[in-house]
């Protein structure tokens, strides 16, 4: 399970709030990828924060009121657009910086999930497996995940035909069969190989001479 111990850490070294920095959304085939920096009080970290994806969904909605309930947190999120523009790793941390400047005090350190550490306004730090390691980490993770699915559940109300109240926009069988069936939308990322095969290789444009 996770701790504080690299909050501690740090903090034991230098003054400041530390913030645990994760992401959701990286692989789906549809929608925004979203990011979250926490930064928990010690006295008051919430019981059973752990990796998101270790959780079941009625659990992490309870911790996700728990944390936004005693901690600090800034949500960011990089657009499908972006995604495209930009490809998913660079969008990835326009996420993250994102949400570490949405926090409502700036921290001094972030512990970041995985191994490629993002352009941030401040110093920081990655762990790989962070979210099963660090509890500020865990909590992010748990943030950026509730919120992303959330998102995903209202885009489904306008585009219901593609199951993302239950994938997630995720390329499952059945999201794959939607889409070969009904065409990708405007919140498809057209870069993402799935999407970018069944567009095909644009013509081109038509000479007005």
């Amino acid at each position: 399970m996770p701790d504080y111990a690299a909050e501690a850490r740090y903090l034991a070294r230098h003054p400041g709030p530390v913030a645990g920095v994760d992401e959701a959304g990286r692989g789906p085939l549809a929608g925004p990828v979203v990011a979250a920096a926490v930064i928990l009080d010690a006295s008051r970290i919430p019981d059973g924060l752990n990796d998101s994806k270790k959780l079941t969904a009625l659990r992490r909605e309870a911790l996700y009121e728990a944390i936004m309930g005693c901690a600090l947190v800034g949500v960011g999120e990089a657009s499908v657009d972006e995604i495209d523009l930009l490809n998913i790793r660079q969008a990835t941390h326009l996420a993250m910086a994102r949400a570490v400047r949405a926090l409502g005090t700036p921290p001094a350190f972030a512990l970041v999930d995985g191994n490629d550490a993002p352009a941030l306004p401040c110093r920081c730090d990655t762990i790989i497996g962070g979210d099963g390691l660090s509890v500020s980490i865990a909590a992010a993770s748990i943030v950026a995940k509730v919120t992303r699915d959330r998102l995903m559940r209202e885009l489904h109300k306008s585009h219901p035909g593609y199951g993302w109240d239950s994938n997630m926009g995720y390329g499952t069988e059945a999201h794959l069969a939607a889409i070969n069936r009904l065409g990708p939308c405007l919140h498809h990322r057209r870069s993402f190989a799935p999407i970018h095969k069944m567009l095909g290789p644009k013509k081109p444009a038509e000479s007005n001479l």
